[in-house]
């Protein structure tokens, strides 16, 4: 077992990444003309972090968890609204573990094929996160099976906060970073990185205005939970270890997004790049093309691409 540091700060992250970096990709950060989008002209950066292992940044919270603990025969155990469950089926399959993944019925097919494709034991039942969730949670206690939260635990944020450490070491000259917001995993880990030296802000489905939610009411609350970025951002409620570090590091106020501007930011990012993303893995560009985040005519702007798991690739022209 790596005694890699538990604490979710710069120095956990840094030697989190060192494990995990012979089995994640470091991915792209490009620079293009917000103009080419219709918005005013400025330098944009995309972290296109839907290239990673498995579509989505959830692989290196994935990696991290079965590097830094021990891990019984039984195996793990993870649930997911999809993107975490293939995550993990991929790291265990490439380090030789078992692992049983939960998730909820409305979980995108392409996910559910390939967390089969990867080998591990898939359960699909229930309608939300949640009810996967509490599945999972008897299959712990019935094997003795070690459980990987998608969110809420250390490893896994460390893990989440090396996309901030990629970030900086590619474009160290931002002021601004856009990322979407599920449980808070993403956000918690790389607003620990960045420990309020930038503006890290949130973006959240309308629908499930989780954070949002928590940040109003002093800590982590229960929340709505639909939209069509429900499978990867509509938790029932924000992560007890993120919550601090949001509200000490993210900007106070997140940005909410509609279900009509995240399919905009999916058809606009297919069009003018021939990237395809999944709603959850756009909905942090689309606070900024619909306007709901809008930058100062200054600002150095980052915004993440999260994830890209998804079977809908004709967005049109």
């Amino acid at each position: 077992m790596s005694d890699a540091p538990r604490s979710v700060n710069r120095d956990g992250i840094a030697a989190t990444y060192g494990l995990i970096r012979p089995h994640v990709r470091h991915t792209p950060l490009v620079t293009v003309d917000a103009a080419e989008f219709g918005l005013p002209p400025m330098r944009l950066r995309l972290k296109l972090e839907f290239m990673q292992h498995a579509g989505s940044f959830k692989v290196r919270g994935a990696f991290a968890n079965l590097l830094t603990r021990e891990v019984p025969d039984a195996g793990v155990v993870a649930a997911s609204g999809g993107n975490h469950g293939v995550a993990v089926a991929l790291a265990a399959s490439r380090l030789g573990r078992r692992a049983a993944i939960f998730v909820p019925t409305i979980a995108s097919p392409s996910k559910i094929e390939l967390i089969k494709r990867y080998g591990a034991e898939i359960h699909v039942g229930g309608e939300r996160y949640a009810d996967a969730l509490a599945a999972s949670e008897a299959m712990v206690t019935s094997t003795g099976a070690i459980p990987i939260h998608a969110f809420d635990q250390a490893e896994t944020m460390l893990g989440q906060g090396s996309v901030g450490l990629e970030i900086e070491r590619d474009a160290d000259d931002i002021d601004t970073l856009l990322v979407a917001v599920g449980g808070g995993g993403l956000i918690g880990g790389i607003a620990a990185w960045y420990e309020g030296r930038i503006k890290v802000v949130a973006v959240e489905p309308a629908g499930a205005p989780t954070l949002r939610d928590a940040l109003a009411a002093g800590r982590p609350v229960d929340a709505p939970a639909g939209g069509i970025a429900a499978d990867s951002l509509a938790p029932r409620r924000i992560g007890e270890l993120m919550f601090p570090i949001a509200r000490d590091f993210v900007a106070p106020d997140v940005v909410l997004v509609d279900d009509d501007a995240i399919r905009a930011a999916q058809r606009a990012l297919w069009a003018n790049l021939r990237v395809v993303t999944e709603p959850g893995g756009a909905a942090a560009f689309a606070a900024l093309l619909s306007g709901a985040y809008r930058p100062a005519p200054s600002e150095r702007v980052a915004v993440l691409l999260c994830g890209a798991n998804t079977t809908a690739v004709n967005f049109g022209s």
